[in-house]
């Protein structure tokens, strides 16, 4: 008999594996199942292992196979067991369906002096397509505490929604001389940019236009606890 978490990663693992014909990675099974580590994934895959559920294919790596399903086992006894908090945009995962994608984390934002624009694919978050839609989306993890209060905390992720422009008084990704990238609520004023705080304790920052590039504007947040 399986435990709740087994049956739960193994029927991530097949709903993933049916729909994409590739195996999660070890990040998108701890994210499902509200882990802190992967340590934890380590030892459950191997206890299905152990228990004939799963099969590691040799000379690939992470991939599996699903050799067999719990009974009566059904791809919502995985998603009404999900955890994380999707706010701001009034996303829940609990309702993410069997047409779900997987937006990249592509590195971490500045809420607070900005920090150097990388961009590394570093694990993905699933959302809804119905949510999605046909924008194009990416993810950032948040450093720094200058939105907080928009309530933008260190450690959130953000979704933010490709784009070049946007409208007064949203909050963006804004990318200051080429390398330079940082999360404020931009503002145009005459023939200047403002990028303002959510925190009293950060200065509002004032730029040429040449010197700042809109990269997105924020659609939503993802809090893990």
């Amino acid at each position: 008999m399986l435990t709740k978490k087994q049956k739960n990663l193994l029927i991530f693992i097949n709903e993933k594996l049916k729909h994409t014909g590739v195996s999660p990675s070890y990040d998108e099974m701890r994210v499902s199942l509200n882990l802190k580590s992967k340590s934890g994934i380590h030892r459950l895959i191997s206890a299905l292992e152990e228990r004939g559920f799963i099969k590691r294919l040799p000379h690939k790596a992470r991939a599996l196979e699903v050799i067999k399903l719990p009974e009566n086992a059904g791809a919502k006894d995985l998603y009404n067991n999900f955890s994380p908090t999707l706010i701001k945009g009034g996303l829940d995962i609990n309702k993410i369906n069997n047409e779900e994608k997987f937006i990249p984390v592509i590195g971490k934002i500045a809420a607070g002096l900005p920090i150097e624009a990388i961009e590394t694919p570093e694990e993905n978050l699933p959302l809804a397509k119905s949510f999605v839609g046909s924008s194009e989306y990416f993810a950032l993890k948040v450093e720094g505490d200058s939105m907080i209060n928009a309530g933008i905390s260190d450690g959130d992720y953000v979704i933010i929604k490709k784009a070049n422009d946007a409208e007064n008084g949203k909050i963006v990704v804004a990318l200051i001389d080429n390398h330079e990238a940082t999360l404020k609520r931009m503002r145009k004023k005459g023939n200047s940019i403002a990028l303002e705080s959510e925190n009293p304790a950060y200065e509002t920052k004032i730029y040429n236009p040449e010197r700042v590039k809109i990269q997105g504007v924020l659609s939503s947040l993802y809090r893990k606890f």
